[in-house]
């Protein structure tokens, strides 16, 4: 049996890990899989019935499941952290050791890239260190006030770290065109990115057959905006694999389409791209294709980790049902001018999962 868990957050979460639960049954009934889903939650009505926003029996619980889901949660208007004010995401990413962020962007069918060329590409993100004030430091924070004038951030880069995300990236351009593209800032961040671009140039070795390169990154902002098909598969630190994935996918079509798995060696979450987007909240309009194509992604891993091609199966038919919907004007949510809400968009979808 394979253990899933639901975190249910803030905002449109509830909405959107309604609408993916539902498919994820659907696709448990078609390919007679063995799931097991549990439910709990994090963000607001954690803290006002337990005080923390996310409890240490929830990552307990993650911790015995094969696999999790996370619902958008609104961690930028927590309390501070003393007062319970915790960013679960960044709390399950550092306790499961969930150090690769992998962000796909790509054109969907009929949807308009918004740079006029369609993009496939996959921004691989490292995840527990870098500039993140609630990841790399093993206590306190790494953003601090020195003065009320003064602030002053630190950035960590391990040598580890750095060559566990350049591995993640060369083993996945095996799978697609051959072809990594480091992103840092060397010629300012010396030493930090400079250690980043040695691991990455130390693994490169071990993938002759990879073609591999290097860009800063305020140039890979404007390459992927001229010529996105000039990249394939994209390594770099934290902080930039989370700008430079949101402007992919925005570039792709709609950040509401953004898919993303943080995975580990044991453990992975899946995770809409984008937030909790409280201002429309309960409308029952909100667009589930992001959390439900990152819980295809952890299908995808779950069928790579115990061996089980049903659930890589399974994946495969998410993300056609998702792309024969999306194509679709008449399927759409009312973001990308459809008339359908978050419901009426999930039975179009679980519709077109049994016809896949």
């Amino acid at each position: 049996m394979v253990k899933i868990a639901t975190l249910c957050g803030d905002g449109i979460s509830p909405e959107i890990v309604d609408a993916t639960c539902a498919v994820i049954e659907a696709v448990k009934a078609y390919h007679k899989l063995d799931i097991a889903l549990s439910h709990r939650n994090v963000g607001f009505h954690a803290l006002k019935e337990h005080g923390v926003t996310i409890t240490p029996e929830v990552i307990e619980h993650v911790q015995t499941c094969d696999g999790f889901i996370l619902g958008p949660v609104s961690h930028n208007a927590y309390p501070p952290r003393e007062e319970g004010g915790l960013n679960p995401s960044g709390e399950l990413r550092r306790a499961l050791t969930l150090y690769a962020n992998i962000r796909p962007a790509r054109s969907r069918a009929n949807i308009p890239p918004k740079a006029g060329m369609p993009i496939d590409i996959v921004v691989v993100r490292e995840n527990t260190e870098g500039f993140y004030a609630d990841r790399n430091m093993h206590f306190g924070q790494a953003d601090m006030l020195v003065t009320e004038d003064v602030a002053v951030s630190m950035r960590r880069i391990t040598r580890s770290a750095s060559i566990k995300i350049a591995r993640q990236a060369f083993d996945l351009a095996t799978t697609r065109s051959g072809r990594v593209t480091a992103v840092h800032k060397a010629n300012v961040l010396r030493q930090s990115c400079g250690l980043f671009l040695s691991c990455c140039r130390e693994v490169a070795v071990d993938y002759p057959q990879i073609t591999y390169k290097e860009e800063l990154v305020d140039a890979m902002a404007a390459h992927l905006v001229r010529a996105p098909q000039e990249h394939d598969v994209i390594v770099t630190t934290n902080m930039f694999g989370d700008i430079i994935s949101d402007l992919a996918a925005e570039l792709s079509g709609s950040l509401g389409l953004g898919a993303s798995l943080n995975s580990g060696r044991d453990h992975a979450m899946a995770q809409a791209q984008h937030g909790s987007a409280p201002d429309i909240a309960g409308q029952g309009i909100a667009n589930p294709s992001s959390l439900i194509g990152s819980t295809a992604m952890l299908f995808h891993w779950l069928g790579q980790k115990h061996n089980c091609p049903e659930f890589q199966t399974a994946a495969a038919q998410i993300d056609g049902a998702l792309e024969s919907v999306l194509s679709d004007p008449a399927k759409r949510t009312r973001d990308l001018g459809g008339p359908l809400g978050t419901e009426a968009f999930t039975d179009a979808l679980i519709t077109a999962l049994g016809h896949d």
